[in-house]
């Protein structure tokens, strides 16, 4: 039996025309008969060899699978049904704790009102959430002034899909009025925010960014809006994406990094820290799948925290990656995205791949008792920004923090597990590439998701699988390593730290650190084990709270 791998590997991105045949994937056009040349074409694709006898034996039951199918197209799914296969990240024997307390924010009891508006428009959510409790401002001003700033600003950095004004104004006054009454719903009430324009708000369009569904309207709402409506935020607008979550290019244009206007802001959450760096709103809402909350943070030069995966429901968001995609806060501070997280926090029976687990931070517990390590290998070398990152363990190391040198190593190779992404994007987006209606993206090059999902058609299930358990090894590693610390630092993009804690699902918040010679700001990351977040915001707080990065303003917009 010669079914050996080739010598030579043929990459899966190599497309071939005979090879569709034999999948039975139209694109406008009528497929062929299977037979043994198709076979081998295909099998070319995937880097197998069948002999003559198994290649005649395949015909009749590759034809039966085509055959399927087209059975199993006249079915519409749409991208909101989840697989039946739930990812879960949970390492062998982890459960995390449930045991809910009642959050110390330590929040100051008195802040200063600035005099002008577009300080107030900076103030971190913290203490605005002071200022509105103490009536030193309404919803309604605090309000006004954020959807004025958007309609100065929104078209320069090409960020807005849809502005909320009117229901804006109605749910601030309605705040006021139960604030006048005594009613306080907790540290978000009355406080403006955004969403990325993936998430379904009833009567409004949900674009995706893409022009495919620029007129999209998804008459529900998703799960994490609902809850922030309810702790008393006030959604001000919707933000833009990159087209179907990656990039900063969307139907409309590139979002624009406030920092540096002839640069994108990075994504695939652009219009989100594009418009909290610029002072639009105090926080947003982001998803990250690989780096689309970490990768626009450092871009803007704000705080964005990933969640564990599982924290947060994602019903009412667009799916790209069922075991990937993750729902987080984008803010000024670490302490800002804490106060949201708490509110996003939990189960949700619309969301089968919610976990329970407790966020129990307290202002009281005491930082220095935190084991903190840190990925040295990543802090040595001469690469661009070094002298940033190592900055922070300096400031670490000032305030007392003893920390301790490892090295991230894994002996699974996370680089084709990211293959997973792809596979199942491409399954959420099925009918954009057999329609052809993908042509009507905007980004067109090799590496876009056109292209990509078309390829992603040829990774065979049985490697899906393959790459699946392989991720199973790779999350019990991660936590054999990081179970001994509380928290680790690490530069933001080293190695494959990105792509192995989005596999794995762990927590990351990325922190401001300082700026690049062209002017641009940079980040680091900080890394906790499964649902230890108020590990994160400890640490985080503590950095921010000792230097100024996070409180820098881009020039063109501080007015």
């Amino acid at each position: 039996m010669n079914r050996k791998l080739h010598h030579s590997y043929r990459p899966i991105l190599i497309l071939s025309a005979v090879a569709f045949t034999a999948l039975g994937f139209v694109m406008g056009r009528n497929v062929g008969e299977i037979n043994p040349a198709t076979i081998d074409a295909a099998a070319d694709l995937i880097g197998l060899s069948f002999t003559p006898q198994e290649k005649d034996s395949m015909v009749g039951t590759l034809t039966n699978h085509r055959n399927s199918y087209e059975i199993l197209r006249k079915t519409k799914l749409e991208n909101s049904v989840a697989p039946a296969l739930i990812f879960n990240p949970l390492p062998q024997g982890f459960f995390p704790s449930q045991d809910q307390k009642t959050p110390d924010w330590g929040l100051p009891s008195e802040v200063s009102l600035p005099e002008k508006d577009h300080d107030i428009a900076y103030l971190p959510v913290h203490e605005l959430a002071v200022l509105i409790k103490n009536k030193k401002i309404t919803s309604e001003r605090l309000t006004q002034i954020y959807l004025n700033r958007i309609k100065t600003y929104s078209d320069t950095l090409q960020c807005l899909i849809t502005l909320m004004e009117s229901t804006a104004l109605e749910k601030a006054r309605m705040m006021d009025r139960e604030l006048a009454q005594g009613i306080y719903r907790g540290p978000l009430h009355g406080i403006p925010y955004g969403i990325k324009d993936l998430l379904a708000v009833p009567n409004t369009k949900t674009t995706w960014g893409a022009a495919s569904y620029k007129d999209q309207v998804i008459q529900e709402t998703a799960t994490v809006v609902q809850k922030l409506d309810e702790a008393g935020g006030v959604l001000v607008g919707k933000f833009t994406l990159g087209a179907l979550a990656m990039g900063d290019v969307w139907f409309g244009g590139v979002t624009k990094n406030p920092w540096n206007l002839k640069q994108g802001s990075s994504g695939s959450s652009a219009g989100s820290a594009s418009a909290v760096s610029a002072g639009l709103v105090p926080f947003a809402i982001g998803t990250e799948t690989l780096g689309s909350i970490v990768s626009p943070s450092t871009r803007n030069g704000v705080t964005g925290l990933r969640p564990t995966y599982g924290r947060v429901s994602k019903h009412g968001a667009m799916a790209l990656s069922w075991s990937m995609d993750k729902i987080g806060p984008i803010s000024r501070s670490t302490l800002d995205n804490a106060i949201v997280l708490s509110i996003l926090n939990g189960m949700d029976p619309k969301d089968p791949s919610t976990i329970p687990a407790a966020l129990n931070y307290s202002s009281k517990n005491e930082v220095k008792k935190l084991k903190v390590g840190y990925f040295k290998p990543f802090f040595e070398g001469t690469r661009p920004n070094i002298q940033n990152d190592q900055a922070v363990l300096d400031v670490l190391k000032n305030q007392g923090i003893e920390l301790h040198p490892l090295e991230l190593k894994t002996s699974i190779n996370a680089g084709p597990l990211v293959s997973m992404l792809l596979v199942e994007g491409a399954a959420a987006f099925d009918e954009l590439t057999r329609l052809d209606l993908d042509d009507q993206l905007v980004a067109q090059h090799r590496n876009a998701w056109p292209n990509v999902f078309r390829s992603a058609r040829l990774i065979p299930a049985v490697e899906y699988v393959q790459m699946s358990r392989q991720r199973t090894l790779l999350i019990q590693e991660m936590h054999e390593l990081m179970k001994d610390y509380d928290v680790i630092v690490t530069p933001s993009f080293a190695g494959q730290q990105l792509q192995i804690t989005n596999l794995t699902g762990h927590p990351a918040l990325c922190l401001p650190n300082g700026f690049a010679e062209n002017g641009s700001p940079t980040s680091i990351t900080l890394l906790a084990n499964l649902f230890d977040e108020e590990k994160l915001i400890m640490l985080g707080r503590l950095i921010q709270e000792n230097t100024d990065w996070q409180s820098k303003r881009p020039p063109l917009f501080n007015q």
